[in-house]
């Protein structure tokens, strides 16, 4: 039996169409919905020159401006303690006494020689008048007259020996009470009274720090050292480094409590060479001390203020970081993003950073929603107001300084 099969143009047209509707009219309807879902407005700052006040900060060690290791001049046990550890000091003042007979009999001793000196020379002297009569008249020869002035001179020389005996004996009685070189803060006392010290003590009787004034010791880095040096060197180019620090705004100290000392200092270079080892040079800040709240061998921060015109400023919100480099999403005249690597100076705030390289001024970035986009990104721009950002911002940052 033979099967005939009939083709009808019209049915395979019909079918045709359907499917075409089928699929392409739906899907096409979706696709133009995600693509205008793609295109999503984004905040967008038009980035020009600014001027910013930087602060930074580095650990520091506060010292007296002058420390003084307290050693005894002379031996002897202690026998007395006027003061005590952390005591305030003043210059004269008597820290410790050392037993004192021995040193009293050396000086009875001294003047009794002094006596007998000028026993000897008032006979010296009165041989020697005698002498000059005989000498007169011929009755002794000049030679016997010239013996009896040398003897005189010897005994005046040996007066002079024993009155400068006297007086270092004198100066070792002094010794027996230790007293303080200048005003300060008494430091730690290893020994107690029955204590036999002497000159060549291991460890100091005290130490007493002068904290009048306090000096700050801390290091800067040498790209930190030539970034300061740009940044305050100013109009006058010519001037050297030290010359351009002394020109500086007096700089903050941050305590340890995190509290802001209420005295401003005044930084100083403290060496002109760069360490070899370290690769930074030490520098110190000067801060009063009227009420003596700092100690030496505390420990503070000092915050120095850095000016920067001109610079490229960025919100911090508006960078991300990916393997310790930060990038930021800038905006093409097409109005797609791309991420760009940017370097960025360490003397930033906590809401802002400053940037050396990666953008210039008229670039634009995204400033919001960047965990949204990837390269390529097409975006509607919503302009940011730069300036009420900046304001923003700022405010911010100090009241987180506060």
């Amino acid at each position: 039996m033979t099967l005939t099969h009939s083709f009808n143009p019209g049915i395979l047209l019909l079918f045709t169409t359907l499917l075409v509707t089928v699929s392409c009219g739906p899907s096409g309807e979706q696709g133009g919905q995600a693509n205008s879902q793609q295109v999503q407005p984004y905040p967008v700052l038009t980035l020009q020159p600014r001027s910013i006040e930087l602060t930074s900060s580095y650990p520091a060690t506060l010292e007296g401006i002058q420390t003084v290791e307290i050693r005894p001049r002379v031996q002897g046990y202690i026998v007395d303690m006027p003061v005590d550890e952390g005591d305030i000091v003043r210059e004269g003042q008597t820290l410790f006494k050392l037993n004192s007979e021995q040193y009293e009999q050396d000086v009875r001793s001294a003047e009794a020689d002094v006596k007998a000196v000028r026993a000897a020379i008032n006979t010296a002297e009165d041989e020697v008048q005698r002498l000059s009569k005989l000498a007169e008249k011929d009755i002794i020869s000049e030679y016997r007259l010239q013996s009896a002035r040398n003897n005189l001179e010897s005994q005046q020389a040996a007066l002079a020996q024993a009155q400068a005996t006297l007086e270092n004996a004198r100066v070792n009685l002094g010794y027996t009470d230790v007293k303080s070189p200048t005003d300060g803060v008494m430091g730690t006392i290893p020994y107690r009274i029955g204590s036999l010290v002497s000159s060549t003590i291991a460890e100091p009787l005290t130490v007493i720090s002068n904290i009048s004034r306090i000096y700050a010791y801390f290091s800067m880095s040498e790209r930190e050292l030539l970034e300061m040096s740009k940044n305050v060197s100013g109009e006058e180019l010519n001037t050297n480094l030290q010359e351009q620090i002394s020109n500086m705004p007096d700089v903050n100290l941050i305590l340890a409590d995190n509290s802001t000392y209420d005295q401003q200092g005044t930084l100083k270079l403290a060496s002109g060479l760069i360490d070899r080892e370290t690769g930074s040079a030490s520098f110190r800040a000067l801060f009063p001390n009227p009420n003596e709240i700092l100690r030496s061998g505390g420990s503070a921060n000092v915050q120095i203020p850095f000016r920067r015109d001109s610079a490229v400023v960025i919100p911090k919100s508006a960078t991300y970081e990916i393997q310790n480099k930060r990038f930021v999403y800038t905006v093409s005249d097409s109005n797609t993003v791309q991420s760009t690597e940017i370097t960025t100076l360490p003397l930033s705030t906590k809401q802002l950073f400053v940037v050396e390289e990666g953008l210039a001024a008229a670039n634009k970035i995204v400033t919001a929603g960047l965990g949204n986009l990837q390269d390529g990104t097409e975006i509607t721009p919503r302009p940011v107001d730069a300036d009420s950002l900046y304001q923003e911002l700022t405010v911010k940052d100090q009241q987180q300084a506060d």
